[in-house]
């Protein structure tokens, strides 16, 4: 062996589904001068305990759509089963475990057949030990062989114990200790001791006409079927996260899933919506709580967490109706063993005669479970995980022991069940395996410190200086404020070739329209990509910003919705995406709902994620749910703009005028100054002081607050163009209307060539306040000629309506506007801002005569929320109706 061999190989231990991703990832990421050795004494590679069966009856408890190995790619095992085991396999069908063992197995397979790729030496050996050599490791084998390796990583499974078996059972053959290895007899009744998912499937693999299966566990807790369809998962209650004992948490969750169950029908959904909290669920309780969770709540909560496919609960169910499967709560008490039989007894006397007992207590999580981990223990290289389980690890998956983290030492799989509960699932398994392979390959290039990340956990490839500034950046662009693109110039500064903040630059340039340097922020991020190593993230976001900021509206919408779905934690896309106070967002209505509420797989109860999910909530008139998600965000972090925003809305919708204008009043008091696009919560004040039908209140605000010497931009049409118009059109606001000033202010472009429908609502109320029927006409056609449907079918005709509004031709107004009111939500925005169009159609319909039509549409609004203004002005049409009548 050259004594350099070392620093080109990595030894991965463990080849499982774990180990073997991580082993298919390093092949692919390094190049053919490095070794991948993958070590481990079954004869099968991909498999482990879990898809070691060759029943086809076992089946896998996630359906295929959920199991892909890829975390970028959802549908790679589903198209992998239509190749490769049943063309007609559907997203919600369950595949059989050897299938997904042979999935796993493939992947390897062809990720070494590229010849540039890293070498793959298969090893069937078991791992004695692993000990420190300079700046590496040695691995030594049960063989006696010695493997130098660079990088070393741990993705063995925990292995079944037999402990609670009493002595006379130890030692006898007919206790199949491992299943998976051993088989079952073909004649005689049989005991099964444990009742979870191991359970079901052997049941099902050793049910016989002539034979009880007999199935014992202390709780008589058997897992639970899915069900098909499935319902959306429920997000967790807002501020779950901030829970610190177990007996709050347990009173907690017992009333989310009541909640959930009388809502939906089904508390699947409650479970499978703390999917993302579940790690953070877990940290936050004491080593004492740990413990009790472990031996009080454990078991239903893998009852209820890990489900069975609807199939193989078909099946069971038909064992047992049959007669041929028995529960028993208890545990063993004596064994006697004969030559024909073995006569258990369980703790309250029962007596029964089998031909085995099998183990299916699932393995044993504890370091002294593993002949590996306890040598490594001794050594010190590895220490007990959290509550007793697993090893102590890192977030990223090192191991934390007397080594540097300089040396990658790294685990997957469930040896990190201690540090984070949830650790076993494909899910959990997919990212694990990619992230730690990725810090392996960095590492053997010559990468030795970690890479700062982001406040959600994505890598920033720059230094801490220039990530801390970013980070700044970030934080203030999720809470609505003020300095953001300040803050990346800074990132930039402390790092030129920081990627991430100058395609941030360069996206909220082009999105905001606030300056024109946004191609050459482009630019430098390009320039930048050529020289640094990015992660999937980083280059994914840097693609869909050039493909936002160089093609049409529809693909760059498409683009970036793209990458949000690969990565959903990015927030600074996530933000862009989604229609706000900053942004005019690539989705509207229910789209916008239904890309909300999918993050919530990713953010669970996240302040600022609960700002935006609580304005997709007021928008869908859930008041409550709204008010109680802004509380939330509000608590955690008081200058959350996104759920003052929401909470805005709340109150305007729901009629508080008073309470509303008090506290939004102190709110811009206190925070207002440090916001961002402060002018829209202004814009909501003085819209509670219009339906309050107090017009000085209105005037002064506008003079303090919506001027356009303090507003500028494109705020300066959304906000103060439009309150103007809205005090013309409902007479509250007739008189020295400074629309000059506002238009001389407004984005020219706006006027002309608006860049969304949003936008060019806006600005045709502006030209319209300012009277200018040419203008509008041009505009018309503009949309007209659009690409896009929105403006072709809604702008063009609001535009006409309101050249007809201009031209005071009333009733071809009403005609067209009323046309547009039933159409305009895909104008995005909000209901409180597209209200205007309906507020220009009653001016239309009472300046016409339709004082019925008008009083109509007024009494509508009124039934909805209070409003002084609205009812001044019903009973001035029902004045005006009297009149004419008379």
């Amino acid at each position: 062996m050259e004594t350099n061999e070392g620093d080109c190989r990595v030894v991965v231990v463990g080849a499982g589904a774990g180990g073997t991703l991580v082993a298919t990832h390093l092949v692919t990421a390094l190049s053919s001068r490095f070794r991948v050795e993958l070590v481990d004494p079954a004869p099968s590679t991909g498999r482990g305990q879990a898809y070691s069966t060759t029943d086809e009856r076992h089946l896998l408890n996630v359906p295929a759509s959920g199991m892909s190995a890829f975390p970028r790619d959802p549908e790679h095992f589903l198209r992998w089963l239509r190749n490769h085991h049943d063309p007609k396999f559907q997203p919600h069908d369950f595949a059989p475990r050897a299938a997904f063992g042979r999935y796993i197995e493939s992947l390897l397979t062809t990720a070494t057949e590229f010849p540039g790729n890293a070498r793959l030496v298969r090893r069937h050996a078991e791992v004695a030990d692993v000990s420190r050599s300079g700046d590496g490791f040695v691995v030594e084998l049960s063989d006696g062989e010695r493997l130098e390796a660079r990088a070393v990583v741990l993705a063995t499974s925990s292995r079944p114990g037999t402990g609670w078996a009493p002595p006379e059972l130890a030692a006898d053959a007919r206790l199949v200790a491992d299943p998976w290895t051993q088989a079952i007899p073909e004649v005689g009744d049989v005991l099964m001791l444990g009742s979870g998912l191991t359970m079901v499937d052997l049941a099902i693999s050793a049910d016989r006409p002539d034979r009880t299966i007999h199935v014992v566990s202390r709780t008589d807790a058997m897992p639970q079927p899915h069900v098909l369809p499935t319902t959306p998962p429920v997000p967790p209650p807002p501020g779950i996260t901030r829970t610190q004992d177990l007996d709050t948490l347990r009173s907690t969750l017992t009333a989310h899933v009541e909640e959930t169950v009388a809502s939906t029908g089904d508390w699947r959904a409650a479970i499978d919506g703390l999917r993302p909290v579940t790690s953070q669920l877990w940290r936050g309780l004491s080593e004492a709580d740990k413990r009790r969770f472990i031996a009080e709540d454990a078991r239903s909560w893998d009852v209820h967490r890990h489900r069975m496919a609807p199939a193989t609960s078909r099946r069971l169910d038909a064992v047992a109706a049959e007669g041929r499967l028995v529960r028993h709560r208890g545990t063993l008490a004596a064994v006697r063993a004969d030559r024909s039989a073995l006569h258990v007894t369980l703790d309250d006397g029962t007596t029964l005669r089998v031909a085995a007992v099998v183990n299916c207590t699932g393995p044993v999580g504890s370091i002294a479970a593993d002949p590996l981990l306890t040598r490594l223990a001794q050594s010190g290289l590895v220490r007990p995980g959290p509550a007793g389980l697993g090893i102590d690890t890192a977030d990223d998956g090192r191991i934390l022991g007397t080594l540097p983290d300089t040396l990658p030492f790294l685990a997957v799989g469930s040896l990190r069940r201690g540090n984070l509960w949830e650790s076993t699932a494909m899910p959990e398994i997919r990212e694990q395996a990619y992230d730690v392979a990725r810090i392996v390959s960095r590492s053997l290039h010559g990468e030795a410190r970690r890479r700062p990340v982001d406040p959600y956990g994505l890598t920033l490839s720059t230094s801490q200086d220039a990530a801390e500034r970013y980070n700044a950046a970030l934080g203030r662009l999720l809470r609505l404020q003020d300095g953001v693109e300040e803050g990346l110039a800074d990132a930039v500064a402390a790092d030129e070739g920081f990627v991430q903040a100058h395609a941030a630059l360069a996206l909220l340039g082009h999105e905001w329209g606030a300056n024109t340097h946004w191609r050459a922020s482009l630019r430098a991020a390009h320039r930048a990509a050529a020289d640094r190593h990015l992660d999937d993230r980083e280059s994914s976001f840097l693609d869909a910003v050039t493909t936002r900021l160089r093609t049409d509206e529809a693909t760059g919408a498409a683009a970036l919705l793209r990458h949000v779905r690969l990565f959903p934690r990015d927030a600074l896309a996530v933000s862009v995406a989604v229609p706000t106070v900053a942004f005019g967002g690539l989705t509207s209505g229910s789209q916008t709902a239904e890309l909300v509420e999918s993050l919530g797989r990713s953010y669970g109860d996240d302040w600022w994620y609960a700002g935006q999910l609580a304005f997709v909530r007021q928008d869908q008139e859930r008041w409550a749910e709204a008010e109680d998600l802004s509380s939330y965000a509000l608590s955690v972090e008081p200058a959350s703009g996104h759920a003052v925003h929401a909470r805005a809305h709340v109150y305007y919708e729901t009629g508080d005028h008073t309470t509303g204008l008090a506290w939004l009043d102190e709110w811009i008091r206190s925070r207002g100054p440090e916001a961002n696009h402060r002018s829209h919560f202004s814009w909501h004040a003085a819209l509670h002081e219009l339906m309050q039908d107090d017009v000085e209140a209105v005037r002064r605000r506008y003079a303090r607050e919506l001027a356009p010497s303090v507003v500028s931009g494109s705020r300066v049409v959304v906000d103060s163009g439009s309150l103007l118009w809205r005090g013309r059109v409902t007479g509250a606001w007739t008189d020295d209307l400074p629309v000059a000033q506002v238009r001389a202010q407004a984005p020219a472009e706006w006027l002309t060539a608006p860049p969304t429908p949003f936008a060019a609502m806006h600005s045709a109320v502006l030209l319209a306040a300012d009277g200018d029927a040419a203008a509008l006409t041009e505009l018309t056609a503009h949309a007209e000629r659009s690409d896009d449907r929105v403006f072709r079918d809604v702008v063009a005709l609001l535009c006409t309506g309101l050249v007809q509004v201009v031209e005071e031709r009333w009733n071809a107004a009403a005609a067209s506007l009323t046309a547009v009111v039933g159409t305009m939500a895909p104008l995005g925005g909000s209901r409180a801002q597209r209200e205007v169009v309906e507020d220009t159609l009653v001016h239309a319909l009472a300046m016409a005569g339709r004082t019925t039509e008008a009083a109509h549409l007024l009494d509508q609004r009124l039934s909805r929320r209070s409003s002084a203004l609205d009812a001044r002005r019903r009973a001035a049409v029902s004045s005006a109706s009297e009149s004419v009548s008379s």
